[in-house]
């Protein structure tokens, strides 16, 4: 990394962002720092035109929209960091436009297929005791996985049934928890000194004692989703998805499920009542069709 990219990091790290955030932001201005040298232009020299040139190399090498558009901002941010150093005069970005963004419809699990996943772990060992209430958690709670990797031991109230999802810069909500959560959650605070050989107050260690890594999390539920023979791209947030998808389809309403997820605007959560129809027109379908 050379030096203005570590003074940018230096700058961006006083905005307090997540560590994801941060690492995003660097990674971003790094390749296009690299893609300027290629073309022998310095930074300080690049205009609207390199920066719709690097916009168009990214599409060229398969880039989504949305990860197009974060690094746009990420650039902005570079060449704001840039001004305030009195580096130049101007932001070289008026012209620049970001690709538009359409929002993906998220993959769910049937409740069929969350049951088959959720049963997967092994509830002898530790392990899988943990497992088995990190993942009923996240499908009781809709909680995203650094919300979940993030819970206190006292953020949990078992005798009143809720989690407290405290997080940083953000409103902090009061979640629900079920009697399979509570019950797996109770099954692995039994255990969970075997893996707290460190003093955390953390609720969901690693098999070393630290916080489980995003990484973790999705090694396991991929070889959980393997086990359990499903086919199909899952991912850290396919339970949040299904989770929301399953309580439109058992009507809640819709905006119980925006409160629980933590979505600003309701446009966010109007996506899985989208899938929820989908899915109800595809089922009146097979059962309806002669040839189906």
């Amino acid at each position: 990394m050379n030096d203005i990219l570590l003074k940018f990091n230096d700058f961006m790290k006083k905005k307090e962002l997540s560590s994801n955030t941060l690492d995003a932001y660097t990674r971003d201005v790094e390749g296009f720092l690299i893609f300027l040298r290629a073309l022998n232009i310095s930074y300080i020299d690049a205009t609207n035109e390199e920066i719709n040139a690097y916009s168009q190399f990214l599409k060229g090498e398969g880039k989504a929209n949305s990860s197009i558009g974060r690094c746009l901002i990420s650039i902005r941010a570079f060449y704001k960091f840039l001004l305030k150093e009195n580096k130049l005069e101007n932001i070289p970005m008026n012209n620049v436009e970001a690709p538009k963004h359409t929002r993906p419809i998220p993959l769910t699990l049937t409740i069929k297929e969350v049951e088959k996943l959720l049963n997967m772990p092994d509830t002898f060992s530790v392990k899988g005791k943990r497992d088995k209430a990190m993942l009923e958690v996240m499908y009781a709670t809709g909680m995203k996985v650094s919300e979940i990797l993030n819970i206190s031991v006292y953020n949990i109230n078992l005798k009143e049934k809720y989690i407290l999802c405290d997080v940083k810069n953000k409103e902090n909500r009061i979640i629900p928890i079920g009697s399979y959560a509570i019950e797996c959650l109770e099954e692995y605070l039994k255990e969970r000194h075997n893996l707290n050989n460190k003093n955390s107050q953390l609720l969901f260690l690693n098999n070393k004692g630290d916080q489980m890594t995003r990484q973790g999390f999705w090694k396991l539920l991929r070889s959980y989703s393997k086990e359990a023979g499903i086919d199909k791209p899952i991912n850290t947030s396919t339970l949040r998805h299904s989770f929301a998808v399953h309580l439109l389809q058992n009507g809640a309403d819709m905006v119980v499920v925006q409160r629980l997820l933590g979505h600003k605007s309701i446009s966010a959560t109007q996506v899985y009542s989208e899938i929820y129809e989908n899915n109800k027109i595809a089922e009146e379908y097979l059962k309806a069709h002669p040839r189906a």
